[in-house]
Parts: C-alpha cells; structure tokens; sequence
C-alpha cells in the first residue's frame, strides 16, 4: 500500500495565485511537487481551503474553522502516515484581535484534538509535521487584503509563530518545520506565495518527508 500524506491547511496549501487570484496548476502547488518528489510509492492528498482559520469561527466567510473540520477529514482519507499541518495565518487576521499567543493557544487546542483521535483510534500511527506559516509580508499596506490585515503588528505577529509552534511541536513529540526559512510571501500581496515559492516549498517539505517516512 502506498504511504499517504495529508496536508492540511489554507490558501497557501490550496495553491492561491497572488497574480491571478486563481489557483496554481499541479505543476506549482506545493503538495503536488511533494507528490511528485516522492513518486508512486506514495498518496499526497491536498486538503487546502482559502480562509481556513485553526480554531476560530469565522461567519462571514462560511465553514472556515480548521478544528470542526479536522477529524470528518483524517476519517475520509485514512490510513494515514503522516499528516502537516500548516495553518495560522488567517488567525492573525485584524477582526480577531489575536496576540501571537492566541494564535498558538489555538493551534494546541487544534493539535490535541488530532493528537487524542490518533492515540485512541489511529494507535498513533499517524506522524505529524507541523509547519509555521510564512511571515506576512512587507507591503502589506499596498495589498488588496490590508483591509483584512490591517493591524500594525500583522507581520511581527506573523513572525513571532515559529517559536511557539516549535514549542509546541517539541512538548508533544512532533516534527517542525519554519517555512520561513525556505520561502517568502510575494510582493504582489505580501500573503500569498508565487510560483517560485511554491515549488521551493514543496522541496523543502519533501527534504522533511524523506527525514520521517524514509
């Protein structure tokens, strides 16, 4: 049987073109140059939805909280050898108000509901890699989302992520990756990654993978 990956996550994960406003082709998006790293022996599955939150509802924009989604989605696509995660950036958004604290409370709150459901149901067979999102961008004031990111510490909360996540990956075991460190947001709306970004990230997700799964 195939090793299947899950990769959870929002507009980043989904493949959003900051050009275009569509969506990357299966050439760009970074899942399926991981998919394509890793070739047939393996099942990457893109679980990528704009506007997903970690654990915070968000009415205006429909079904957007990752944490009520999270689990109908490991059923539907189990078994499962790995899952990353990468969500946070949405959370930062000027209507929550959040802290980067906040935004990692939420993400524990995400990773002890997997954590649980992998434990008493998956026999914690499961791996989990969790991802820091990219830090906003610059620019943001020029961007066509400012109105959503509007908040002066939009970036430096962006940018304060990482530790925490890392800290939280180390107290529950778990793999860690800062995207950070391989790819930045593009000018064009200094939240979205370009082309060129996208497939950097997905070879720096697959030097992860081979690390875990191989």
């Amino acid at each position: 049987m195939k090793k299947r990956i899950l990769c959870f996550g929002d507009s980043l994960t989904w493949g959003y073109d900051p050009v275009t406003c569509d969506r990357f082709d299966e050439e760009t998006r970074w899942p399926c140059v991981l998919q394509n790293l890793l070739g047939d022996e393996f099942a990457v599955i893109e679980e990528g939805q704009n506007g997903r939150t970690i654990a915070t509802d968000d009415p205006t924009k429909g079904e957007k909280c990752g944490i009520n989604y999270v689990i109908p989605c490991i059923e539907s696509h189990k078994p499962l050898d790995l899952m990353i995660i990468m969500l946070g950036t949405n959370d930062i958004k000027s209507k929550f108000n959040y802290t980067a604290g906040d935004v990692a409370d939420e993400m524990k709150l995400f990773l002890e509901k997997v954590l649980s459901y992998n434990h008493f149901r998956l026999g914690d067979r499961m791996k989990i890699l969790l991802i820091a999102p990219p830090h906003i961008g610059e620019n943001m004031s020029d961007s066509r989302f400012f109105d959503k990111f509007c908040n002066q510490n939009a970036r430096e909360i962006s940018m304060n992520l990482a530790s925490k996540y890392k800290e939280l990956a180390d107290s529950y075991g778990l793999f860690f990756m800062d995207s950070a460190m391989h790819v930045e947001v593009s000018r064009e709306d200094s939240l979205h990654l370009n082309a060129e970004n996208q497939k950097k990230l997905g070879l720096a997700v697959f030097d992860n993978v081979q690390e875990i799964l191989l």
